[in-house]
C-alpha cells in the first residue's frame, strides 16, 4: 500500500498541486442524459459513419439517449493530458502512459462499476489492469478509474514493393542499412513523435544489447536510458519525419517515399483499403503496445451521458466493429464471434493471443518496481530528452 501511495505522490509531482485535489467519490446513480457528451479520443475510435457508412457506433447511441456526441481527436497521450487539464470534456480514451498521470493529477474520477451493467463481460485480463486501477485512498482496494476500450500492438508497417518478405527486426528503423530494393533506408523511415517512443528503443536494446540488463522498457536506470537516447540520436539521421497524426502518416506513406515505420494497425488497414502496397508485422524483438481505457473527467459537465456511453462502449457490436476498423483487439471477448466486419478470425489476426508478449504503455517513474529502488528515469525527463533528440541534440 505504501508503495502505491508513494508512486502516486511521485506522479503528482508532474502536476500543479491544485490539480491533484480531484473528486474521490463515485456517482451512485445514473439519471437522464444532459443532451451532450464531449470525448477526447484517438483517431478512428469514435466513428459515426462519415468515413465509411458501415462503421457507425454513434448515431444509434444519440438516438437512444439524446446525448449528442462531440469528439476532439488527439494525436498523442501528452495532448490528451493537456486537453483534460482544460476541464471542458467528459471522457477520454487514455492509454497507459496518460491514464496514471490523469489519476495522479486529479483530472479523472473513480468509477462506480455497479452503474455499468456490462462490466462483467470485460476481458478478465483487463478488469484489474494497473493502468486504470489505483488504490488512491490507501484502504488496500484499488479504485477503478477507467473502462477498458481496445488494445493492441504498435506494429512495423512496410511497403511490400520494397520488402518482398516482412522485415524480421526493428533494426530497419534504427540502423542505417541497404533495403531489399538496393537503396538506403535513410530518409525513408519514420518514428513516433512522443516521449513514450523511448521505450521502443529500449525494447530493441533489450533484445540486441543484453549486457545493458534491460528487463522493462519503461523502467530504465540512467545508463539504460542514455543507451536508448544514443540509439534514438542515431535513428535521427534516418528519420524523414516524426509522425503523430495518423492521416499525415498515411499521406507520407503514399506520397513522400516512406517505406518502413512504426505505426498502428489503423493506418495499415486504411492504406490497404485504398489499395496501397502495405503490410505490417511484429519483429522478433516484440512490440510495445497500448491498452486504452475510457476515463471520466473529475468535473465532467455531462456525467449521466458519460455513464451511458461507458455502458454503450462495451456493446459487443461496437467492440467488434471498432476492432475491425482500427485493427485492434476488443476488451469484450464476446465481440470476437459473430461480427460480420471483424469475422470470427479477426481477434486472432489482431493479436488476441499475444497479450503477454506486448509491453503496454505505462508512465515511467523514478521507482523501478524492482530491487534497484528509485533510480529509474521519470517521465518528465523522457519528455525533455526526446524533444532534444528530435531537435538534433
Amino acid at each position: 500500500m505504501k508503495r502505491g501511495l508513494l508512486f502516486l505522490f511521485c506522479l503528482c509531482m508532474l502536476f500543479p498541486l491544485s490539480l491533484a485535489l480531484g473528486q474521490d467519490v463515485p456517482m451512485t446513480e445514473v439519471g437522464a442524459g444532459e443532451g451532450a457528451l464531449d470525448i477526447i479520443a484517438w483517431a478512428g475510435y469514435i466513428e459515426r459513419g462519415e468515413t465509411d457508412a458501415a462503421y457507425d457506433w454513434v448515431t444509434q447511441f444519440e438516438a437512444d439517449t439524446g446525448c449528442l456526441v462531440n469528439v476532439k481527436t488527439a494525436a498523442t497521450s501528452d495532448e490528451m493530458v493537456t486537453l483534460m487539464n482544460e476541464g471542458r470534456f467528459d471522457l477520454v480514451t487514455a492509454s497507459g502512459d496518460a491514464s496514471l498521470r490523469l489519476v495522479a493529477g486529479g483530472r479523472v474520477q473513480p468509477l462506480n462499476i455497479d452503474l455499468i451493467p456490462s462490466w462483467s463481460t470485460v476481458d478478465e485480463r483487463l478488469q484489474e489492469a494497473p493502468w486504470h486501477t489505483v488504490d488512491t485512498d490507501g484502504d488496500g482496494v484499488a479504485e477503478h478509474y477507467g473502462v477498458p476500450y481496445q488494445w493492441g500492438p504498435n506494429v512495423l508497417m512496410y511497403n511490400t514493393e520494397v520488402f518482398a518478405e516482412a522485415p524480421t527486426s526493428w533494426s530497419v528503423v534504427f540502423e542505417e542499412q541497404t533495403l531489399p530494393d538496393g537503396e538506403s533506408n535513410a530518409g525513408r523511415v519514420q518514428a513516433y513523435d512522443g516521449p513514450i517512443y523511448i521505450a521502443d528503443a529500449a525494447l530493441y536494446l533489450m533484445a540486441n544489447n543484453p549486457e545493458l540488463g534491460i528487463t522493462n522498457p519503461y523502467a530504465l536506470d540512467r545508463d539504460q536510458f542514455n543507451a536508448a537516447l544514443d540509439l534514438l540520436r542515431q535513428q535521427r539521421q534516418l528519420v524523414g519525419r516524426y509522425w503523430h497524426d495518423a492521416f499525415i502518416q498515411i499521406d507520407d506513406f503514399v506520397n513522400e517515399g516512406v517505406v518502413v515505420t512504426s505505426s498502428w494497425p489503423f493506418q495499415v488497414n486504411l492504406l490497404a483499403a485504398e489499395g496501397a502496397s502495405v503490410a505490417s508485422t511484429i519483429p522478433v524483438e516484440g512490440s510495445t503496445g497500448w491498452a486504452d481505457s475510457t476515463m471520466m473527467h473529475v468535473d465532467a459537465p455531462h456525467p449521466n451521458c458519460a455513464y451511458l456511453w461507458l455502458e454503450h462502449s462495451l456493446n459487443p457490436k461496437l467492440q467488434g466493429d471498432l476492432a475491425a476498423w482500427f485493427g485492434s483487439v476488443p476488451s469484450v471477448p464476446a465481440a470476437c464471434t459473430g461480427n460480420e466486419l471483424l469475422t470470427d478470425t479477426g481477434c486472432s489476426t489482431n493479436g488476441f493471443d499475444q497479450f503477454d508478449q506486448i509491453h503496454f504503455w505505462t508512465t515511467p517513474t523514478a521507482s523501478c518496481g524492482d530491487e534497484r529502488g528509485d533510480v529509474c528515469v521519470p517521465y518528465y525527463e523522457w519528455v525533455t530528452s526526446y524533444i532534444a533528440v528530435i531537435g538534433g541534440r
